[in-house]
């Protein structure tokens, strides 16, 4: 993230204490630099305020061409030494591990520890990662910097020599482990014109990290970062809380201050990124030997009026952007639903993907809720976003303000007590069986679960199915209990040209309420597999 200057009374007597609290292993390197710089989170605000009135300077690339050599599998064989650890020893309780550079990660960042106020920059040494002697990244200068930063389990854990639990890497990327101890989908600082029709997106960098620990696991690590690019500039204030108790899952609390150069298209503020090739609908089921594929399954949506919505993901033919108007959302996130293994059957633990959920913790204003799916064709790639983008245009000398809690969880932090949440999607032929089937019709088959509603209806009881669609006309609804559990199942038939493009919205009710939360999808018959 970034360093700030604030005063120069501590340059001397603050300044040798902080280089003293330092492992032992830093000292003989930090012992050659200078005494420290003074740091706060609001210099660095005010810092990024100056940069955004001045010419964009990109990041220190050293020696491109042997950076270039580095590849996936080199890169692999670099590994930080844990010995080697800020806080291995003690003097803060998560162990600081930080990342080489890369061919993927090739810009130079800057990391800083800070002691009682002063900031001490951590010198790239060769000497801190395993490096196999034939390694290109032994060409490298002194200079080079690392590409990120990564902090360990506790380090009264017997497994923090192995176990991170927060990392950022790439651009503005940062991701943690969850309440079920896996890495899934990821965050960013800033999201600059995705998928803006003729414009490249623009990925800004955290181009300097400012990292203050503290002695109790219990209190947050608190990293303050630097945001840099040709259209923005950015201050990053991030408590990480992680604690001894992993089924907490990870905790952030946000502040940040966003200045505009130029004019941005589209402003995606709180972006959330992540994966979905398929699900138990999509049109790779049939391509790929797994029940389903994804980091998350739904964007979840608490909206300023207090409805609560669900959007199953999409793999689509062609890039596509889905907005959803609010005032002061309460929340939004991107969610792992799905816990059962058995629906996915692969060893890379996709049930224990975290969901990640967005909490306002200052008010968003107007804007939308905007969801970003773009094509896949195997599960490498993160092809789903979703962010908040403020009402009005974004301009050049535009500032933004914000601070927002993110809840690295299983779940969404605060589900709804008397709303029942959706736990599948199912499409097929429509019709009816023993006849043949119509063409251009679809049957959709929601499934809702939450033993404190369902449980209520009454024996001989049906919810009555609420569904409208944008086009197309909906035919045969009706609302079914499933086997063995406390699970209703909302059913219906679309028909509708192949050309077209429907927006549906559904619930269910009983005695004028809502039962479910509100499904809604969009469905385009190419994002599903032709059915026989």
């Amino acid at each position: 993230m970034t360093s700030l200057n604030r005063r120069d009374l501590f340059r001397t007597t603050a300044g040798l204490a902080a280089f003293m609290g330092l492992p032992p292993a830093l000292r003989p390197a930090l012992a050659q630099e200078a005494p420290g710089t003074p740091f706060s989170y609001e210099e660095l605000v005010a810092r990024a305020r100056r940069m955004a009135k001045e010419a964009y300077v990109p990041p220190y690339r050293p020696m491109p061409d042997v950076i270039q050599q580095i590849d996936y599998e080199q890169h692999g064989k670099l590994k930080f030494k844990p010995d080697r650890a800020p806080y291995a020893n003690g003097g803060g309780a998560y162990p600081l591990n930080f990342f080489h550079l890369g061919q993927y990660f090739g810009k130079a960042v800057k990391m800083h520890l800070v002691e009682s106020g002063i900031a001490r920059e951590v010198p790239y040494n060769p000497s801190l990662f395993e490096m196999p002697e034939d390694s290109p990244a032994r060409k490298l200068p002194p200079d080079s910097g690392f590409a990120g930063f990564r902090l360990q389990e506790w380090n009264g854990a017997s497994d923090w020599r192995t176990q991170d639990w927060v990392a950022f890497l790439g651009a503005s990327y940062f991701r943690a482990i969850g309440a079920l101890g896996q890495y899934g989908l990821s965050a960013r600082g800033v999201a600059i014109d995705a998928a803006v029709p003729n414009k490249a997106e623009e990925f800004p960098d955290f181009t300097e990290f400012y990292i203050a620990e503290q002695a109790d696991p219990e209190t947050p690590v608190i990293v303050c970062a630097l945001l840099n690019g040709p259209s923005i500039t950015g201050a990053f204030r991030f408590a990480l809380k992680r604690g001894r108790d992993r089924s907490k899952g990870v905790v952030m609390d946000i502040e940040s201050a966003l200045y505009l150069r130029r004019d941005v298209e589209r402003l995606g503020l709180i972006p959330l990124t992540s994966m979905f090739w398929y699900g138990e609908y999509g049109r790779e089921r049939i391509r790929d030997w797994r029940p389903e594929v994804h980091d998350s399954d739904g964007l979840a949506m608490w909206t300023g009026s207090g409805e609560r919505i669900w959007r199953p993901l999409n793999n689509p033919p062609s890039a596509t952007v889905s907005a959803f108007e609010d005032n002061n959302p309460r929340g939004f996130g991107l969610l792992q639903r799905d816990r059962n293994f058995d629906h996915y059957q692969d060893g890379v633990m996709y049930d224990r993907r975290p969901s990640l959920w967005v909490e306002p913790l200052k008010p968003l204003g107007k804007g939308s809720i905007e969801l970003l799916e773009i094509p896949t064709d195997d599960e490498i790639h993160d092809n789903i976003g979703a962010f908040w983008v403020p009402a009005g245009k974004a301009k050049a000398g535009n500032e933004y303000t914000l601070n927002y809690r993110l809840h690295w969880l299983a779940d969404e932090p605060y589900p709804a007590e008397n709303i029942a949440t959706t736990t599948a999607t199912r499409i097929g032929n429509g019709g009816e069986p023993g006849k043949p089937r119509p063409p251009n019709n679809y049957r959709f088959a929601v499934e809702f679960n939450r033993p404190s509603v369902m449980t209520k209806i009454p024996y001989g009881v049906f919810p009555e199915v609420k569904v409208t669609a944008s086009t197309g006309r909906v035919i045969r609804t009706f609302a079914e209990p499933v086997p063995n559990g406390n699970i209703w199942r909302a059913v219906f038939d679309l028909e509708v040209e192949p050309r077209e493009i429907a927006e549906l919205r559904m619930y269910l009710e009983l005695n004028g309420e809502p039962l479910t939360e509100t499904w809604l999808y969009q469905f385009d018959h190419r994002n599903i597999s032709t059915f026989g």
